[in-house]
C-alpha cells in the first residue's frame, strides 16, 4: 500500500504533515466541506451513525473529530453518556470545542488531543468507535486499526465512513475531475493554506485500500462480521465492523 503524503518534499513523517495540514484549514474547514460536497457529507454522517442505533453505546470514541460535526451528531442520534472526541489537530479541535459549547455539550463530549495509533486509553472501554473521512490519514493503517480494536469493548463495533472512488461511468470521470481540479481551486480561494489539503484528498483517496481491500485490513485487525456499504454512486463508503 503506498503511503500518501500532504508533502512529499518535507522531511516530517505523515503523522506531522497531516497535523500540520489540518492546522491550517481549520478556519474554513466546516465551509468548504458543506460547499464543496453540497452539504452531502452530513447525509452521509447520518446514515453511518444509523448503524449503531442497535446496541445503544453508552461510551463512544470518535476519532480524527475534526471540528467534532460526527460527534455532535453521535449525541443528537444515540444520545449516549460519554463521547470522547479525538484528533491529532489542536485548531480542528479548538474549533469543534467552540460548537460543541454552543450546543450546550460540553458535559458529554470531551474534545482530547491525541494519536489513534497509540490510544492513552484502557483496554474493552468503549461501546462503539466511529472513525469520519479519518482512516486515510493513519500513518500506520493496521497499527491504528488494532488500537481501535483494542479500545473497543468485546461486541463492541466501529464505524468508518470513507471516501471511495466510483466505478461506473460517467460518475467515475465526473468525481476525478472534480476532486483533482475544482476543490483544490475553490479551497485556494477561501483559504490560502488550504492547497496541499485539498491536494492531497484526491491522491489519498486514490490509494486508499476500499471496499473488500479494506475488509481484509479490518479481518486482520481482529473485526469481524464486515458490512461494505458504498453510498451515492460509490463516491463514499460505511464499513461497520465487530470485535
Amino acid at each position: 500500500m503506498k503511503i500518501v503524503k500532504p508533502d512529499y518534499n518535507s522531511s516530517k513523517s505523515k503523522k506531522e504533515q497531516v497535523e500540520e495540514m489540518f492546522d491550517n484549514v481549520a478556519a474554513s474547514y466546516d465551509f468548504l466541506n458543506r460547499f464543496l460536497s453540497l452539504r452531502i457529507d452530513t447525509i452521509w454522517r447520518k446514515k453511518a451513525i444509523a448503524h449503531l442505533k442497535s446496541i445503544h453505546p453508552q461510551i463512544v470514541l470518535d476519532v480524527a473529530t475534526g471540528t467534532a460535526d460526527l460527534a455532535i451528531e453521535i449525541n443528537k442520534q444515540l444520545n449516549p453518556a460519554k463521547i470522547i472526541g479525538l484528533d491529532l489537530s489542536e485548531q480542528m479541535l479548538a474549533v469543534g470545542r467552540i460548537k460543541v459549547a454552543k450546543a450546550n455539550l460540553t458535559n458529554k463530549i470531551e474534545m482530547v488531543k491525541g494519536d489513534s495509533e497509540n490510544l492513552t486509553i484502557e483496554t474493552n472501554y468503549f461501546d462503539a468507535v466511529t472513525v469520519s473521512f479519518g482512516v486515510r490519514n493513519f500513518e500506520n493503517l493496521d497499527k491504528g486499526l488494532t488500537e481501535i480494536n483494542r479500545v473497543l469493548k468485546i461486541g463492541g463495533k466501529l464505524v468508518v465512513l470513507e471516501f471511495s472512488n466510483p466505478k461506473a461511468f460517467p460518475i467515475k470521470q465526473i468525481f476525478g475531475f472534480y476532486f483533482k481540479f475544482i476543490l483544490p481551486t475553490i479551497s485556494r480561494l477561501v483559504n490560502k493554506k488550504s492547497g496541499n489539503a485539498y491536494n492531497y484528498l484526491p491522491e489519498s483517496v486514490k490509494y486508499f485500500p476500499e471496499g473488500e481491500e479494506f475488509a481484509k485490513h479490518l479481518r486482520n485487525c481482529g473485526f469481524s462480521n464486515i458490512i461494505v456499504q458504498p453510498l451515492t454512486f460509490g463516491t463514499c463508503t460505511i464499513y461497520i465492523a465487530n470485535k
